[in-house]
């Protein structure tokens, strides 16, 4: 009887799928579509959640601790994951996902920051793809075909949306693509498709804004006479709400901008997101 119970321990080890343990909910859906079943994926931040200001839990560190790749996003995003790593006892491989990207550069309060919201470039998000097929055919040479594969197609799938939306923006004049937001993080999508995006607050949402930085959004948006505020999915949408108030503006409706929405909802995968965000931008655009 021992014998055996060791024998189907042994086997159940065999089989067991790889580990891979991602950061943030749409570096976490990126994996799962390229992975699918051949993997397990195991992620930190949720859906709705806020990396910026996350704070890991004693379960995230046994996640990690029994990983076989961690994929984090780089770029300072994720400011805590070194630390967990450390923690956890992690042995496994660690991948960069924006490994080969240029990253944009923000000033903000004199200091220049890395952007590292790099995934809002449908451009970059491809890039993200071909890192993450490297890492898993690392992980699982014998699945090197089907994970170039589903690479492939998800890259297509991806460049399609970047065509399409070119395409919808056509009508759009220039100086109506212009967007408030309650944190700097779509300036790879603003590069991407011309759009002007403004924030009272930085790439992280770490702080809050003084009251002078709000108070020059606010002017500039009455100068200008930006119609387009919307509220993000990780951010109480008070601030907002009370820049659109003072300004005379409406809140056009939610971006959802380091997180995914929650399973079952309409910004549930990577290319939802971006297509819900884009089809919201440009709905409102074209009523200005």
């Amino acid at each position: 009887m021992r014998s055996l119970f060791i024998l189907l321990l042994l086997s159940s080890n065999c089989f067991a799928k790889p580990l891979v343990v991602t950061t943030f909910s749409i570096l976490g859906d990126m994996v799962h579509q390229i992975g699918q079943d051949k993997i397990e994926v195991r992620n930190l931040v949720g859906p709705n959640q806020d990396s910026h200001v996350y704070e890991p839990r004693p379960q995230d560190a046994k996640e990690l601790g029994r990983a076989d790749l961690v994929i984090v996003n780089g770029l300072g995003f994720e400011g805590w994951i070194d630390r967990l790593i450390e923690a956890s006892g992690f042995h496994g491989k660690k991948l960069v996902a924006t490994t080969g990207i240029t990253p944009l550069q923000i000033t903000y309060h004199g200091k220049v920051y890395l952007d590292p919201h790099a995934w809002h470039s449908l451009k970059a998000a491809q890039v993200y793809v071909d890192n993450i097929v490297k890492g898993l055919v690392e992980l699982v040479p014998d699945e090197a075909p089907f994970f170039k594969k589903q690479g492939e197609a998800y890259k297509q799938a991806i460049a399609q949306l970047e065509k399409d939306t070119q395409k919808q923006l056509e009508s759009v004049p220039l100086d109506q693509r212009k967007v408030i937001t309650n944190h700097e993080a779509f300036g790879y999508l603003g590069r991407d498709f011309g759009l002007i995006f403004s924030s009272p607050q930085g790439i992280s949402t770490d702080a809050e804004p003084s009251a002078k930085v709000v108070a020059a959004l606010i002017r500039r948006i009455k100068e200008e006479h930006i119609q387009a505020v919307f509220i993000e999915n990780i951010s109480n949408p008070r601030l907002m709400n009370q820049i659109a108030s003072e300004t005379g503006t409406k809140v056009g409706g939610v971006l959802y901008s380091d997180a995914l929405s929650a399973p079952g909802t309409e910004a549930d995968t990577y290319l939802k997101m971006m297509a819900s965000n884009l089809a919201t931008i440009v709905r409102v655009m074209k009523k200005q």
